[in-house]
């Protein structure tokens, strides 16, 4: 049995059926964009751990860090003692994503978790219980966090759910434009939200409304500029607090450190993760500093939240990504990437849209372009050839259809380029087997 085989074999042994496996593929190690099987071959990365991974896997800057704190201090837990790193991270967040004139922050193991503390503060800062979310959105696995989720295949069997959370259609333009201009949509769906507060939750029965800017789970789908522009203003009216699901968009993914500041608004509160850590596991809530000391001590928190060790790969992480400037290497990478889906997208009638912000591009695979009938097992069956190629793609969208590329943004241009032509060999030969 190769090791591949045998690895993957003691895997269906131990590990729980629950746990999902979108490939086969088997790593031992990672350096940059790529990974490497036990047997030497190459991967090109283009999931990055599901967004993780912005400054590529082992930066050295990273790894250093990591061994120095380690070599000093693994763990208090914040509520016992303070340390340094915990501290010195939350100045540098909200120095670099100011919530107001005046921001404080939370740190926490996940982004789930980041959610569920982004709720409870909202909570109690607003004295109201009500949770308004969106269709496709994606913020978890833990109970609260399965509530706010939409997809059912991600919380099969597990109710029942939390209460006092409401679900509007995301502002989805491509699958539900219905052939209006982008103005005439936001439009309507601002009207459906008004609608939303007469006939399904008052707002003065509303703490938050939780929003990813670009979905990301969903299908890599932006919301329109004004949408998200009204968003904000009726928060604001109605004394709703607005929280920006930022955990897979963050830190230069988008271009930005934010991908809310692509929109011109700012969130009350906004939710961080993934990307952070370089690797390790951290997130983060981030909002104004009245409303995050809305929350009453012992409320939030957790015992490995803030983990020195996580917290100094943190730091790490943003200070590579402010000197290698990746959020302007965000730019030119999924500039590549859209140029290149765009021109295929006119050859392969199975691309129904390429859109995204920055380096987080989505590709939606339809079995026609007019219904926009998903083509899941297309996207599925392109997955798996472009493993054997050595090129790691995950899909994204409640019905698994549409290829996400999330490389690492230290990627060099060649083996962008590479990866992205097996990707588009693979979609061609599929689409003309079917």
């Amino acid at each position: 049995m190769s090791s591949q085989a045998n690895l993957l074999a003691r895997r269906a042994a131990v590990v729980a059926d629950g746990l999902p496996r979108v490939t086969d593929v088997v790593v031992h190690s990672g350096n940059g964009a790529h990974l490497e099987t036990p047997d030497g071959r190459p991967i090109i990365d283009f999931a990055g751990g599901i967004g993780v991974m912005n400054v590529g896997h082992c930066h050295p800057r990273v790894v250093r860090a990591i061994q120095e704190q380690a070599s000093t201090l693994l763990h208090t837990c914040i509520h016992v003692a303070t340390y340094e790193p915990y501290v010195a991270l939350c100045e540098k967040l909200v120095t670099l994503l100011p919530h107001g004139t005046s921001t404080k922050a939370l740190l926490v193991n996940s982004g789930a978790e980041a959610v569920e503390n982004a709720v409870k503060i909202a909570r109690q800062a607003t004295g109201r219980q009500g949770i308004l979310c969106f269709t496709e959105g994606f913020h978890g696995r833990t109970l609260l966090g399965m509530t706010l989720t939409s997809k059912v295949g991600y919380k099969a069997g597990c109710g029942p759910f939390a209460p006092e959370v409401y679900r509007i259609p995301f502002p989805n333009y491509y699958r539900y434009g219905d052939g209006l201009s982008e103005e005439a949509f936001v439009e309507r769906e601002v009207r459906r939200l008004r609608d939303t507060f007469v006939n399904t939750a008052a707002p003065d029965q509303l703490a938050a409304v939780l929003i990813e800017p670009i979905q990301g789970e969903g299908g890599f789908v932006p919301a329109p500029a004004l949408y998200l522009q009204k968003l904000r203003e009726i928060c604001d009216d109605h004394g709703i607090l607005l929280i920006c699901d930022e955990v897979q968009s963050g830190f230069c993914r988008t271009g930005r450190w934010a991908s809310y500041e692509h929109y011109g608004i700012v969130p009350d509160l906004s939710t961080w993760a993934k990307s952070l850590g370089g690797g390790m596991p951290i997130g983060a809530v981030l909002g104004r500093a009245d409303v995050m000391d809305a929350a009453r001590p012992g409320t939030i928190g957790g015992t490995y939240g803030g983990n020195p060790v996580a917290c100094a790969a943190a730091l790490a992480s943003i200070d590579v990504m402010s000197e290698e400037d990746l959020g302007t290497r965000a730019v030119a990478i999924g500039n590549t990437i859209r140029s290149r889906l765009t021109a295929l997208a006119r050859r392969c009638p199975a691309i129904g849209d390429v859109r995204g912000l920055g380096a987080m591009i989505g590709m939606e695979l339809v079995v026609d372009r007019v219904t926009k009938e998903p083509a899941g097992k297309l996207a599925a069956m392109v997955v798996a050839r472009a493993a054997e190629r050595g090129v790691l793609v995950i899909p994204a969208g409640s019905h698994g259809n549409v290829l996400r590329i999330l490389c690492p943004l230290v990627i060099a241009d060649a083996y962008l380029e590479q990866g992205l032509s097996i990707i588009e060999e693979e979609l061609e030969r599929a689409f003309a087997s079917k």
